[in-house]
C-alpha cells in the first residue's frame, strides 16, 4: 500500500435567475446567517426586478429514475477488505508473465448527496455513488519499458469487481496491453483511417463535436451547430445519442443538477441535427424542451447544459466536426470494421 486518503466537502450554492442575467453565490459553511447572505449577494449580482406574481408550492411531477439501487456503498465497506483486494490483483498480474516489473492499482469511490430546492416549489434529493478500479502494469524486456492500463466502474457495488471476478480481466488486460507495445512501432504521419470500439472512444466524439452540441453554446451563436436544427451536419450513417438513463452507469444519475430526471436525448439522427444539450436556464431562454442535462463540478459552479454519457450508434462515416474558427479545426473520422476490411481485400485483389 503506497497510500490511502478519504475527504469530504459540503456546501450550498444560490442562484438567481433574470433573464438572461445569473447570479451566483455559495458557502461551504452551512448556517442560516450564511445562507442568507448568499441569497442577498446571488440577487445583488443578477439585479433581478421584484415581481408581484404569487410562487407555486407544491411538488411538480415528472418521470422518476431508479439507476443505481445499492444496498451497501462501497465507501462503508471495510478497508481490510479493499486492500486485499488491491493485494489479490497486485499478486495475479504479476503471475501473468515475467516481463512485468511493476503493478499500480486504485480504487477509488464517491458517495454524492445532492438537494435541489426551487423557488418553484421542487424539492428533490438524490445520493450518487461512484466507483471506479483501474490496474496499470509496467513491462521490462531488452531494456525496453512500456506500460497497459485497464478498469471500470461506475455506479455499483463492490460486489461488482468480485463476485464474477471481474478485477481479473482488468489485470489481464493491462497485461496484454503492456506487452503489445513492447513490440509496437511508431504510427506513421499522415491522413489514416481509425477504427474504433465502444467504450471510451465516445470521448473522442465528445470532444470532437459533443461541446458544439451544448445549448449555450448554440444560443450564443458560438457553435458551428447554431441554427441548424433539422439540417444535414454529418453522414447519413451517423446518429449520436446523448443518454443519461443507462442503469449503474458513471454518466447516469436519476436526476440532474437542477433536479430534472435525464432523459435519452438523441442529438444527431440518421447525420440530421435533431436538437441540444439544455439545463432550466438555457431552454427558457431558447423555448426548447428540457433534456436533464443541467450539470456543475460542485455547489461551487454553475449549472450549464453539459453531457451525460455521449453514444455513437450505429455505423459512424464521415467527418464530424466541433466548432470551427480562424485557428483550429478538430476532425475525427468514423468507419465501421467492416468498412475497412472491404478496403483491405479490394487492395489485395488489386494487387
Amino acid at each position: 500500500m503506497k497510500n490511502c486518503s478519504q475527504s469530504t466537502a459540503n456546501g450550498v450554492g444560490v442562484r438567481v435567475l433574470a433573464d438572461a442575467k445569473t447570479g451566483y453565490a455559495y458557502t461551504d459553511d452551512i448556517t442560516i446567517q450564511n445562507l442568507e447572505l448568499a441569497a442577498r449577494t446571488a440577487h445583488y449580482i443578477a439585479q433581478n426586478r421584484p415581481s408581484a406574481a404569487p410562487v407555486p408550492v407544491g411538488p411538480q411531477r415528472s418521470e422518476a429514475h431508479d439507476l443505481y439501487p445499492i444496498k451497501t456503498p462501497v465507501n462503508d465497506v471495510a478497508l481490510e477488505k479493499k486492500v486485499e483486494l488491491l493485494y489479490d490483483i497486485d499478486r495475479f498480474a504479476r503471475g501473468l508473465d515475467n516481463r512485468v516489473k511493476n503493478v499500480f492499482v486504485s480504487l477509488g469511490s464517491e458517495h454524492k448527496v445532492i438537494l435541489v430546492a426551487s423557488s418553484q416549489g421542487l424539492v428533490v434529493g438524490d445520493i450518487q455513488p461512484l466507483t471506479r478500479l483501474n490496474v496499470t502494469c509496467i513491462v521490462e524486456e531488452g531494456g525496453n519499458r512500456q506500460i497497459g492500463s485497464f478498469g471500470g466502474g461506475g455506479r455499483v457495488e463492490f460486489g461488482f469487481f468480485v463476485d464474477n471476478k471481474d478485477w481479473q480481466r482488468y489485470a489481464r488486460e493491462a497485461v496484454r496491453q503492456a506487452i503489445l507495445n513492447l513490440t509496437a512501432i511508431d504510427a506513421p504521419a499522415g491522413t489514416m483511417d481509425v477504427v474504433l470500439g465502444s467504450g471510451w472512444p465516445g470521448i473522442l466524439l465528445h470532444e470532437a463535436i459533443g461541446h458544439g452540441l451544448e445549448g449555450d453554446f448554440n444560443r450564443k451563436k458560438t457553435s458551428a451547430f447554431s441554427d441548424r436544427i433539422g439540417q444535414k451536419v454529418a453522414s447519413e450513417l451517423c446518429t449520436v445519442v446523448d443518454d443519461g438513463t443507462i442503469p449503474s452507469r458513471r454518466g447516469s444519475i436519476n436526476v440532474d443538477d437542477e433536479g430534472t430526471p435525464t432523459h435519452h436525448t438523441v442529438l444527431i439522427e440518421n447525420g440530421i441535427l435533431k436538437g441540444y444539450l439544455q439545463d432550466k436556464l438555457n431552454a427558457g431562454l431558447m423555448k426548447m424542451p428540457l433534456t436533464g442535462n443541467g450539470r456543475r463540478e460542485s455547489y461551487a459552479h454553475i449549472p450549464a447544459g453539459r453531457h451525460h454519457q455521449l453514444r455513437a450508434e450505429g455505423t459512424l462515416r464521415g467527418f464530424l466536426r466541433r466548432r470551427a474558427s480562424r485557428h483550429h479545426e478538430r476532425q475525427v473520422r468514423f468507419l465501421s470494421e467492416r468498412s475497412v476490411s472491404d478496403r483491405r481485400r479490394q487492395s489485395n485483389s488489386a494487387g
